[in-house]
């Protein structure tokens, strides 16, 4: 008998809340069918991969490892688990996974649990009593069960915006490794270039304090002027002027790449700071096409993410057009505490809790317009996004095989000036020319080695550049994802 009352209590507020009906209000998430990302030309291959430079082929997940140097590599995996940029970009990360968590606990039923144990006596008057009640113990114990019809997709669209976030969290996470990856890539190579440079210019020094004692011993034989030695010796000292700037180049990057390692500034001096070549590839760069950069790039799977999330609170702002129901139950015990545990101080109820803001305000409405606009702005930052890594990729393979053809130029000019440098010494040991042509070729010698270094240096400089634009690095394969601390 009990239990049929209970169901003839049940079944009229099941059928109230279900004749609701359950929907979720939003739009539903698809990338839009005009988005820069969908047109076939950006899958294409790209423009600028000339064959004779690059390669069709797969970008490997670790690139760096293509240019066979044990110190790089290392150097990059120190920084992708020490640098601070990434610890700040894992720790929000972290927080994006804890939001959704927090949002995932509204399909949860909420449970709360009172005692209210007390001395004293209630108002008799209240009653209509004229005697007064007695001075008693008393209490009122309970559990309340309270949980959320989700009848309009409120909660739903709320987890679905949350974990687009936490997944456009993770593609910040891996977008800011491909740039450590590169940043540390970098600054080594400078390192390294610097070092490079720093030799060519004292074997230039080098070469014109010989030429400068050689002036000095035909001056004193009487084959020359003590201009000729003011002017070998002031083209000495202009030489040895370019030395410094180079040395602080070196020690700036040697610096920074420290800090990138998440080590202090001058920890590393000592030890990377005796590389003397810059890095090299040993074979030309494996470029793919532009769908695998599509798919690869971590900051075109951010902005989707963020378009996705939008369009999903555009469904969270459309809810509060409707009433939000809540199913509550709750039992417990209140009697004196002489009464306490007799069946008669039971006391138990279930029902629903329906609270509804009408939407005539316009407040509503407005939150939706609000969301509406923000998904237009993120669609709009997603085709950017699409076109700036095109464009990025595009600029960066076409700068880089520039300056191999800019390299290879200033190469045969260096190796003409060194040809030409050598004729004019022997020529004006032996009385043939004069000075000034002397002094020309070495002059000319000393830029074009100049020249071609610097190209030496842009060009590992380029290789990094066209690296970080195709998008690898990020991969976690063989390096530990970031977990959340207790």
């Amino acid at each position: 008998m009990r239990n049929r009352k209970l169901i003839s209590y049940l079944v009229p507020l099941f059928i109230s809340t279900g004749l609701i009906g359950c929907t979720t209000v939003g739009p539903d998430y698809t990338i839009p069918e005009n988005a820069t990302i969908n047109k076939p030309e950006a899958a294409e291959p790209f423009a600028a991969a000339e064959e004779n430079v690059y390669r069709q082929e797969p970008l490997p997940a670790h690139w760096w490892k293509l240019y066979d140097d044990p110190v790089l590599t290392s150097l990059i995996e120190k920084a992708l688990v020490a640098n601070t940029d990434l610890r700040v970009a894992s720790a929000n990360l972290a927080r994006a996974r804890a939001v959704l968590e927090e949002v995932e606990m509204g399909t949860v039923p909420t449970v709360s649990v009172s005692s209210q144990p007390k001395f004293g006596r209630n108002s008799a008057a209240a009653d209509g009593i004229p005697e007064r009640y007695p001075d008693r113990w008393s209490h009122d114990s309970g559990i309340n069960i309270s949980y959320q019809l989700d009848l309009f997709g409120k909660i739903a669209r709320g987890i679905e915006a949350a974990g687009a976030d936490t997944e456009a969290a993770q593609a910040a996470y891996d977008l800011a490794r491909i740039t450590i990856a590169a940043d540390t890539a970098k600054a080594y190579a400078d390192a390294c270039s610097s070092a490079y440079r720093i030799g060519i210019a004292e074997h230039s020094a080098e070469l014109q304090k010989q030429f400068l004692e050689t002036t000095t011993q035909l001056t004193h034989a009487g084959r020359g002027t003590a201009m000729d030695i003011s002017r070998a010796s002031a083209q000495h000292e202009a030489l040895r002027a370019a030395i410094p700037p180079l040395q602080a180049q070196q020690k700036l990057a040697l610096y920074r790449l420290a800090v990138l390692t998440g080590e202090l500034p001058n920890t590393l001096v000592g030890t990377v700071g005796q590389c003397k070549t810059p890095p090299r590839l040993s074979r030309p760069i494996p470029v793919g096409d532009g769908a695998a950069l599509l798919r690869r790039r971590p900051d075109i799977r951010e902005a989707e993410r963020k378009l996705a999330a939008s369009s999903a609170q555009i469904g969270v702002a459309t809810a509060d057009l409707y009433p939000s129901i809540s199913l509550g139950l709750s039992g417990g015990m209140t009697s004196r505490f002489s009464s306490f545990g007799d069946t008669n101080t039971f006391r138990w109820g279930i029902g629903p809790l329906i609270s509804w803001t009408l939407p005539n305000t316009g407040t509503a409405r407005s939150r939706i317009k609000q969301a509406k606009a923000e998904h237009q702005a993120a669609f709009a930052r997603f085709d950017a996004t699409v076109l700036n890594a095109l464009r990025e990729t595009e600029s960066a393979l076409t700068s880089y095989a520039r300056e191999l053809d800019r390299n290879a130029a200033l190469k045969a000019a260096r190796d003409q000036s060194a040809l030409a440098n050598d004729q004019a010494h022997r020529l004006y040991r032996h009385g043939r020319i004069d000075f000034l042509s002397t002094l020309d070729s070495e002059r000319t010698l000393a830029a074009d080695e100049s020249a071609y270094a610097a190209s030496t240096a842009k060009l590992v400089e380029d290789q990094i550049s066209v690296f970080l634009a195709l998008g690898g690095g990020w991969e976690q394969s063989g390096v530990q994802e970031p977990a959340e601390k207790q």
